[in-house]
């Protein structure tokens, strides 16, 4: 897993061959990437939550553009401890792991709010369908917040009010929400 931009351009961290995680792919992130620069999301150095991180692919490209703090969120034990390996790796004292399942997350009233809120669930989860309005009813969201969904083509939420965007590269979708 490489990071492909930010001030950690080029850093790699091997990813271990047992991980069920399935990463986003580096075509995709850089596009996500470019949009969200386009945007002007890292001008004001947000605070950044990531659901289901996996690998922390996204993580670290949030970190890399100057996103502070960011929290990842992973349930996967072992998935968790490569996230803390990983952020001891790299030394940044802006990364916080938190080992918890999301929606336990979603559930419990937010101490803090995230002007940027990614999440990139198993394309086969049970709740997917439901996960945008979860989040957006959660209260993580800042006021004038963005939240990216990553999903595969079987999930559409262009009917739901806050839904504002798709974007397809290959296999991976992003659906772009504002509360």
């Amino acid at each position: 897993m490489r990071i492909v931009s930010g001030k950690y351009k080029g850093r790699r961290f091997d990813v271990p061959s047992t991980f069920k995680a399935r990463p986003t792919t580096d075509f995709a992130k850089e596009n996500l990437f470019n949009i969200l620069q386009a945007r002007g999301i890292f001008n004001d150095a947000p605070a950044a939550l990531d659901l289901f991180a996996g690998t922390g692919s996204i993580s670290l490209e949030l970190l890399s553009r100057g996103c502070a703090p960011v929290v990842s969120v992973e349930a996967d034990r072992e998935h968790a401890k490569f996230l803390r390996q990983t952020a001891h790796a790299l030394a940044d004292p802006n990364w916080r792991v938190l080992q918890t399942d999301a929606f336990r997350l979603l559930r419990t009233r937010p101490q803090q709010q995230f002007p940027l809120i990614f999440a990139d669930p198993p394309y086969a989860l049970p709740q997917l369908p439901q996960l945008p309005q979860l989040i957006l009813q959660s209260g993580l969201l800042a006021p004038g917040g963005l939240l990216i969904v990553e999903h595969g083509k079987g999930n559409n939420f262009s009917s739901l009010p806050q839904f504002t965007n798709l974007r397809i590269y290959g296999s991976v979708h992003f659906s772009f929400f504002l509360p």
